[in-house]
């Protein structure tokens, strides 16, 4: 689905780095965007949105998921 958003929607580099550092890269990359740092597994609404980036981490703010738009 998030290829039908504008701009870069997929960050797979990310995987592994620090939440708030992925945050910064993925907003920067594409200013259409807000990343939101959130820890895996947290409960989140179903709506696809072009202009919102989930970083999911784990207890250690390591990005444990690929960050894509949506």
């Amino acid at each position: 689905m998030s290829s039908q958003c504008p701009g870069k929607n997929s960050w797979p580099e990310l995987v592994g780095t620090n939440g708030d550092y992925a945050a910064s890269v993925i907003e920067r990359e594409n200013r259409r965007v807000d990343a939101i740092v959130i820890l895996d597994g947290t409960p989140v609404t179903a709506d696809f949105r072009c202009n919102r980036v989930r970083v999911r981490v784990d207890s250690n703010r390591i990005v444990v998921k690929v960050p894509t738009a949506g």
